[in-house]
């Protein structure tokens, strides 16, 4: 019981602010709840896409493509492969992680892995037509630019924090052992 307690703490304590939200503020409760529902629905609907996206790419895209175009060796070409394909998707973040995470098992850099994530939470091209529109050329160009070069600093900077302090189940060529995996988790 106490292992169970420890492994579920969070999903528990949530249930039991839930409860106490229902009994001493109803309609807290009754708004949260549906909030929690509504973002249930989104993410039902946009993480299987997502993950038929990560199979097809596992499957379509070898290993070796992806060390090249988006590796420590792909330079200007694979940072701005990456912003690319950061700034054309739609839709929430968290749909970025599993292909950034699927990037870095491949072969991807982790300058151009933080590239391709930043910009995808802050360079869509819809947003930049929103900026233009509402703000000017001037104004959304200038955003643009200062984003794209805080992302390769921050890139570089993922970069040397993990060469000085590597994490073997990230940098490590291929699949992580599960068995280390776990070791680690301990």
């Amino acid at each position: 019981m106490k292992k169970f307690l420890q492994k579920f703490k969070l999903p528990l304590g949530v249930a039991l602010a839930y409860i106490a939200l229902f009994i001493f503020s109803p309609e807290t409760g009754a708004r949260s709840s549906q909030v929690t529902w509504e973002y249930f629905l989104e993410m039902a609907f946009i993480l299987p896409p997502v993950f038929i996206m990560m199979g097809l790419m596992e499957v379509w895209l070898p290993k070796e493509k992806i060390q090249a175009w988006l590796g420590n060796d792909s330079g200007l070409r694979g940072g701005i492969l990456s912003l690319a394909l950061g700034t054309l998707p739609t839709g929430p973040l968290y749909m970025a992680f599993p292909l950034a995470s699927s990037l870095l098992h491949k072969g991807a850099s982790v300058t151009n892995v933080v590239i391709f994530l930043g910009s995808w939470g802050a360079l869509k091209i819809p947003q930049l037509m929103v900026e233009v529109k509402f703000l000017g050329w001037s104004f959304a160009l200038a955003r643009f630019a200062l984003t794209t070069g805080a992302l390769v600093l921050m890139g570089l900077f993922m970069k040397a924090m993990m060469l000085r302090f590597p994490d073997r189940m990230v940098l490590d060529e291929g699949e992580p052992n599960p068995e280390e995996s776990a070791q680690n988790l301990k």
